[in-house]
Formats: structure tokens, C-alpha cells, sequence
């Protein structure tokens, strides 16, 4: 097999990378080693930045999320027992969308597999050959048949447990991590929505109220990263909820079935640089971010743009210089992400190492952020996403 960019992995970064390279008129072999039906109900996050729905909709995958999407205009922060509104339209004239990240998987194969591109699902013992040379290759099994895919690139969007970032030598790697002392227990709830996210700070610890349909909830409470499930019984958790979101004399949300529960450690990770040779790395394979400020789909988005445009620059002008390029532009970005994601962590989450002082910086930084117009409007820049460049 021949093709000019192999991209590993069907995760949202490889695919989006698949279809911006098709209507470039660039060649594209994507493998992926799990099965179609478990990367399309894969349940992840899905809050889309305003330039991630665009991009979603410029490659031909948007007719879905232009019906059903629901589009978020600004965010409450809860705390003090009060709630304070960040309007995102009126500071920034963007919105986010609300759509399944398992939902933008499911339409990206689906516009892909219609054009008949090659997408090989339940590949295994994939190896990367020759990145550091001029004839890189992937060899793999499909199908019971060992194959050998030549190519001019490969792209690495297998993940923060692929084996893309592994094939880069050890010693050439600086990696930057951070691991958080809590977690999140996270619910899905047929229960309709309050309307908003809703951001709490509680001193029982964070809440998040999030929206998925016009019927069904996603909820988060902060919780130990070692937290057995078997503590949190229903009712324990819809009152912990109720506790830490609602404010005195306003709604209460809206019970209903739990539907899922799973707990989800927190933590931070980018490692530099980006590419090795003829392998570039993009979205969680090259950083991860705790899921407070909504960044890792959309910064994995915001990768293959870059990378995208890098190849269109060595196969349509014949220049390399982008392609050469392409770590320092992204992690530009990604650290920008990195630290907006950090301080929402920081900020909203109770942490048992905290003094008292701590806690009292925190709830100022809260307080600006609610009530000063600069302070809501640097909020609101990095909430709705950074520039892609």
C-alpha cells in the first residue's frame, strides 16, 4: 500500500485531519485499532469551541450538527451562594456548541466512508518505520493479512496511549506533567437541562452541570481519585448536586435516572516537541488537559488545522518550512490551553492542601472574574477558543 500521509488513529483529530487532507487533494490511509461501533460510542466530552464547529461544518460532517447541536451562550459560576453570568456572545460575539464528541466521530466516518477513503478499522501490531528517514512506513495486520503502508508523513492521533509518541526516541522527548489531587464522578441523568453550564465552587468541592439533549444531563461532582462508585448511591449523589449548584431561592435541577457513572482522574501533560522526523503528533498523543475548561477535543482540532495547513504548503507550494514548523506553532497554543484549563481547575476545586489563605485567593479570582468586565472578557476569549494560527 502507498499513500502520502498515514494517519493513525479514528479519534476526532485523526478523522478531521483525514477529510481537511481529501479536500486538499491529499492522499490518506487512517487505521484505527478499535471497531467502528466502539470509537461511535465512545462517550467523551463535547463542548465545541466556535472555530472547532466551524471546521466541522467547512469538511462536509456539519449537517447533523447544525439540527441537533444546542448552542451555548454563556456560562454561570457559582459560589458564595450567588450565581454570576458570563455572556459569551456579548463579550466576544461567539457561542460554543453542545454536540457528543461520539457524535462528531459517528458523522466524520460516515462523510469519509461515503467518499469510499480508506478508513481500516481492528488493526493490530502497528509499528512505525523509518519516521527519522525519508521512507517512513507503517506495517500492520488487517484482516488476518500483514501489511506494509509506505508513505511520505505519518500522523500520530492514536492518543495519549498510542503508539505514536512511543516511537519517538526517549531521550529526544521533555515531557511536563502535572497530576491533580481529585477527580470527577461524572453522571448521565435523564433529567432535562437548567439551560447553562453551570460552574460551582463548593466547600464540599466542585459541581458541573452540562447538557447533552433537551432530556438528558451530564453532571459532575468532585470526588477522590480513588473514589469507589459503591459510595455514591443515587440519592447521595443527586443531594450532593443540589448542595453544590443550586443558590438560595433559585431552581433546583432536575432529577431524573442516572444512566452512567464512571470516575475520571485529573491531570495535566504536553510533551515537546510535537514531531520526530517524518512523525507528527496531534491531539491527545501530544497533551492532555483536565476537562474543566472543555480544551481537549477542541485543542486536538486546533492541531490538525496547523498540521493541515503544513501539508498543504510541502505538496500544493513545494515548502517544507511549515511542515519544519509545526511543534513551535502548536504549542503555542497548547500552553495558552494548558494554562487557561489549569487555573479553572485551580480555581473551582477544593484542594486538602490548601491553606486558608489559598482559599481566600481563590475566592477573589472568583470575584474578579464575576464582576469585573476585563476580568469576564479574558474568561469569555479563552472559554469560546483561542485564535488558530
Amino acid at each position: 500500500m502507498r499513500t502520502q500521509v498515514a494517519i493513525i488513529g479514528a479519534g476526532p483529530a485523526g478523522l478531521l485531519l483525514g477529510q481537511l487532507l481529501a479536500q486538499s487533494g491529499i492522499a490518506a490511509v487512517i487505521l484505527e485499532a478499535r471497531t467502528r461501533e466502539y470509537i461511535e460510542n465512545r462517550v467523551r466530552a463535547g463542548v465545541l469551541e466556535h472555530q472547532t464547529a466551524a471546521v466541522i461544518e467547512a469538511v462536509g460532517a456539519g449537517a447533523r450538527l447544525a439540527r441537533e447541536a444546542i448552542r451555548h451562550h454563556g456560562v454561570e459560576l457559582v459560589f458564595g451562594g450567588r450565581a454570576h453570568r458570563i455572556d459569551f456572545d456579548a463579550l466576544t460575539g461567539k457561542s460554543m456548541t453542545i454536540y457528543g464528541q461520539q457524535e462528531v466521530v459517528k458523522d466524520l466516518v460516515a462523510v469519509r466512508l461515503a467518499a469510499g477513503l480508506p478508513l481500516l478499522f481492528e488493526v493490530a501490531e502497528v509499528d512505525l518505520g523509518g519516521v527519522d528517514s525519508d521512507a517512513p512506513q507503517v506495517t500492520f495486520i488487517h484482516d488476518g493479512v500483514r501489511q506494509t503502508l509506505s508513505c511520505d508523513y505519518i500522523a500520530g492521533c492514536d492518543g495519549f496511549h498510542g503508539i505514536s509518541r512511543a516511537s519517538i526516541p526517549a531521550q529526544l522527548l521533555r515531557i511536563y506533567e502535572r497530576v491533580y489531587p481529585y477527580a470527577w464522578l461524572g453522571i448521565l441523568a435523564e433529567a432535562p437541562p437548567m439551560g447553562e453550564i453551570i460552574y460551582a465552587r463548593h466547600a464540599n468541592g466542585f459541581a458541573l452541570h452540562s447538557l447533552r439533549s433537551a432530556t438528558v444531563t451530564r453532571l459532575y461532582l468532585q470526588c477522590a481519585p480513588d473514589e469507589p462508585l459503591e459510595h455514591w448511591p443515587d440519592a447521595r449523589i443527586w443531594e450532593e448536586l443540589q448542595r453544590r449548584l443550586t443558590v438560595p431561592g433559585g431552581p433546583r435541577l432536575n432529577e431524573g435516572p442516572i444512566l452512567q457513572k464512571s470516575v475520571t482522574p485529573m491531570r495535566s501533560f504536553v510533551t515537546e516537541p510535537m514531531q520526530y522526523g517524518r512523525l507528527f503528533l496531534a491531539g491527545d498523543a501530544a497533551h492532555i488537559v483536565p476537562p474543566t475548561g472543555a480544551k481537549g477535543m477542541n485543542q486536538a482540532a486546533a492541531d490538525v488545522q496547523v498540521l493541515h495547513r503544513a501539508f498543504v504548503g510541502f505538496y500544493s507550494q513545494g515548502s517544507a518550512a511549515a511542515l519544519s514548523n509545526y511543534s513551535a506553532a502548536c504549542l503555542d497554543r497548547v500552553w495558552k490551553v494548558q494554562r487557561f484549563s489549569r487555573m479553572m481547575t485551580d480555581l473551582l476545586h477544593v484542594n486538602p492542601a490548601d491553606s486558608p489563605f489559598d482559599v481566600r485567593c481563590r475566592e477573589a479570582e472568583l470575584a474578579y472574574l464575576a464582576t469585573s468586565p476585563a476580568g469576564a472578557a479574558t474568561f469569555a476569549e479563552n472559554y469560546v477558543g483561542l485564535p488558530v494560527t
